[in-house]
């Protein structure tokens, strides 16, 4: 169980169909925020699409993700990030279209495609070995730590540099390209094999996997969006946010690498709630911490503690779901987890106007740990009545073979009499 089990042709092609698909989610807030804020409105049209653009990700993954099916997935997922590119070339092409027109873009940009990090994820664990799954979500964690590390100066570069419509002109052009790389990748994963139950019901039953991957989520949004007002709050120039969000995305990477090492011991489910409250820990330092060196060691930290905690979720699911319902699992924890990030971002901005950034930071850390508690004890609830269940199954088999064993018995005596 190493990293070997993972490298091959059909992984690195993965990889670059996957940077194509995810650096246009990762740039898209930004970017929309730069298209308007030469436009009247500025920022706060800005932040409208983006808005927009994360409400389209939030309907768009479990309402597309429910209709991946294995046996169309290639199909299905070329259809949807085809739309999201037409949605990030109509933001690009027309970036002084009225503001209504922009936000439909924007919501068909983010709405479309949703459902692409889930399907690509289950792609990838069919790629490799059973025994690799843990190592492949490694990989797929630090791919999407580089992302994102390197997509907020892509934005900025390009936006300032060039022209503010060119990132999302760039987005267009890599998610078209996303496409062409499923045509080199296998039209399907695993077998077409449907669940007895109907699919609604078996994923609300994973709801604290759920609670708890929106709330890894929360901690990473509060870093980015109280950042620079805590900066400000503790003197520090607002030019050291980039930065630091950069060392923290590369702390994720560097904590997904470390994860997919070895087997760790215990739970998934106790894994994940110490890990949880690791970087709620980190963050709280970041918060009080005044001195710039001491913040970026603390979101180092919290980076790399976040990234373990989102792979133990992933792990989870596989865990708790059927193959055939996972691709709709991962768009709906995608969902869960964008929910999370848009609500931690609206508290943040409420509590802002009337308590310091560290308050707000604190404020928000209880939240996610309270998130957190309810998962875990939904988690332990959960396995606790499928064990109750395994039980009473197995007494009602054994009374139903006594009852068949009588019965025969029974059968034979008379027979004998007879």
């Amino acid at each position: 169980m190493t990293y070997r089990d993972v490298a091959s042709k059909q992984v690195l092609v993965w990889a670059g169909t996957a940077v194509g698909a995810r650096m246009p989610v990762a740039m898209a807030p930004l970017a929309l925020v730069f298209l308007a804020r030469e436009r009247p409105g500025g920022y706060s049209l800005g932040a409208l699409l983006a808005a927009a653009y994360v409400l389209g990700e939030i309907v768009g993954a479990p309402v597309l993700g429910m209709r991946l099916r294995p046996e169309r997935a290639r199909a299905q997922l070329a259809v949807g990030l085809a739309v999201g590119a037409a949605g990030f070339a109509g933001l690009g092409g027309l970036p002084d279209a009225p503001p209504a027109v922009l936000a439909a873009f924007a919501w068909v940009a983010g709405a479309a495609p949703a459902a692409a990090t889930g399907g690509l994820r289950t792609l990838l664990t069919a790629l490799v070995p059973e025994r690799a799954a843990a190592q492949a979500l490694s990989v797929e964690s630090m791919l999407t730590a580089a992302v994102w590390a390197v997509s907020p100066a892509a934005v900025a570069g390009l936006a300032l540099g060039v022209a503010p419509a060119v990132p999302l002109r760039l987005a267009a052009a890599l998610m078209a390209a996303s496409v062409a790389g499923l045509w080199l990748l296998p039209a399907a994963w695993g077998s077409a094999g449907r669940t007895a139950a109907p699919l609604v019901r078996v994923l609300a039953g994973a709801w604290p996997v759920y609670v708890t991957g929106a709330a890894s989520l929360t901690l990473l949004g509060l870093s980015e969006l109280v950042l620079p007002a805590l900066l400000e709050q503790r003197g520090i120039d607002v030019g050291w946010s980039g930065p630091l969000l950069t060392a923290m995305a590369v702390g994720g990477g560097f904590g997904a690498f470390l994860y997919g090492l070895r087997a760790w011991p215990g739970r998934l489910r106790t894994r994940s709630v110490l890990l949880m409250a690791g970087t709620a820990l980190c963050v709280t330092l970041a918060a009080l911490i005044p001195r710039t060196a001491g913040i970026a060691v603390a979101l180092v930290a919290a980076g790399m503690l976040q990234s373990a905690a989102m792979l133990t979720r992933n792990l989870s699911l596989r865990e708790v779901l059927p193959p055939s319902a996972l691709a709709a699992g991962y768009a709906v924890m995608y969902a869960a987890a964008s929910a999370g990030y848009a609500v931690t971002g609206s508290l943040a901005g409420a509590l802002l106007r009337v308590v310091a950034p560290s308050t707000a930071v604190l404020a928000g850390i209880g939240v996610t740990l309270v998130l957190s508690a309810v998962g875990w004890w939904g988690e332990v609830w959960r396995a606790r009545r499928s064990a109750r269940g395994a039980d009473d199954a197995g007494a009602v088999a054994v009374a139903r073979s006594g009852a068949e064993g009588t019965a025969v018995g029974g059968r034979g005596d008379t027979e004998g009499r007879l």
